[in-house]
């Protein structure tokens, strides 16, 4: 037994890659993230309305992939899916270089908005595949861990490249430079061997997780939330927020909570308190989002970074597992693709929304807008999603 256990280790050689694969993968989203309002107001002059519809695309994009990647890596050879997707995701990046206009800018953020949906669904089912079924509701946790390390580091190493050179092809060059070694990380993975898929029709339930969609309602509307945040916090900080709060700091702040819940709420959900978690983890996080929008004060700005960390770190995770355990092991794919997609829609819908409010009203009215949406998806969580789950799950 105590062999066994041994061998059966979390941090096995193919997760330590899967997780720096994707933490690289996320690191180049982050990075450039935060400075995007900034790039195409001051080299295009666009509005907020404008860049509210420009950098909804990318997310939109990422969202329609999202249901045929899990069909696609549920049915293909899933090391081949995650590399071609990584070499594509990575070669975007180049095209930023070449975005003289905001039409082809927005064109190239669009596209490359597929490949990074694609991508994640196929990273988070390669992690899936590798860690072992005695750690597989710990290991999703940790392997979150490598998202938060990358949104602890890539705004912030943003935002100073913005501040110091104000250049931006530097930071389009770092998030190029690293999403290339993420991709040759991850070409040296070793994954088990699994039975041959026998490919079926096409139905609904290839491509969407039917047993998951209230999960997914709930989903959409906590990462609505996200959305509005993580997108356009930088421009309210710089444009209307006047309380001497720092971007950079925020985000680390928000990722150091992240960090601390993911390391204690792995220990939970190996206890199997995988409902508990997504209950503490989503109220928590609800309550982040109303201080942010009704208390306007340094300490407040930060106490909401941190509380935001925490929630989520515990929230996410959980969500993944509840996804996960409503699917059977030939449906791995769809149930994350599902999980996504759910983000997906709500960050668009967020970033959409966000620029809407701001230019018809102020960013302070759009995050007013996220805090109410976000209380919709807990009210949604304990109203439907927790007894569903516990009546339908399979594992």
């Amino acid at each position: 037994m105590e062999n066994n256990n041994a061998h059966e280790r979390l941090w096995n050689g193919n997760f330590v890659k899967v997780f720096t694969g994707n933490f690289l993968l996320f690191f180049a989203f982050y990075v450039i993230m935060p400075v995007l309002p900034l790039y195409l107001h001051d080299t295009f002059d666009a509005d907020k309305g404008m860049t509210g519809i420009v950098l909804s695309g990318y997310t939109l994009t990422a969202l329609l992939v999202r249901p045929f990647s899990g069909w696609f890596v549920d049915s293909f050879n899933r090391k081949a899916v995650l590399l071609l997707c990584y070499a594509v995701f990575f070669i975007f990046f180049a095209g930023y270089f070449l975005a003289w206009t905001v039409l082809l800018f927005a064109i190239i953020r669009t596209l490359h908005g597929f490949s990074f949906g694609a991508l994640t669904v196929a990273s988070s089912t390669m992690a899936i595949d590798v860690l072992y079924p005695s750690r597989r509701a710990e290991g999703i946790g940790y392997y979150g861990l490598s998202n938060n390390l990358a949104m602890a580091i890539g705004p912030t190493v943003g935002l100073v490249l913005y501040n110091v050179v104000s250049d931006f092809n530097y930071i389009f060059a770092v998030s190029l430079i690293t999403a290339g070694i993420g991709m040759v990380v991850d070409s040296t993975i070793r994954p088990r061997s699994r039975q041959a898929v026998h490919r079926q029709p096409l139905s609904l339930d290839h491509f969407f997780l039917l047993p998951g969609w209230r999960l997914g309602v709930s989903m959409a509307c906590l990462s609505f939330s996200f959305g509005v945040l993580s997108n356009y916090l930088a421009i309210y900080c710089r444009d209307e927020l006047h309380t001497g709060g720092d971007t950079g700091a925020f985000f680390m702040l928000a990722a150091i909570g992240l960090m601390v819940s993911r390391l204690i709420g792995g220990r939970s959900l190996r206890k199997g308190k995988i409902v508990q978690n997504a209950a503490f983890g989503a109220t928590f996080s609800m309550t982040a989002y109303l201080l942010f929008a009704f208390v306007h004060h340094p300490v407040a700005y930060y106490a909401t970074a941190i509380i935001i960390g925490l929630g989520n770190g515990h929230m996410f995770p959980a969500y993944q597992s509840m996804f996960i355990n409503l699917a059977p092991n030939s449906q791995r794919g769809t149930a994350n693709s599902t999980l996504l997609t759910s983000w997906d829609v709500g960050i668009g819908l967020g970033v959409l929304v966000g620029g809407a409010v701001a230019e018809a009203v102020s960013y302070h009215s759009a995050f007013v807008v996220a805090a109410m949406v976000n209380v919709a998806g807990v009210a949604m969580f304990h109203l439907a999603c927790r007894s569903h789950y516990e009546r339908h799950h399979l594992r």
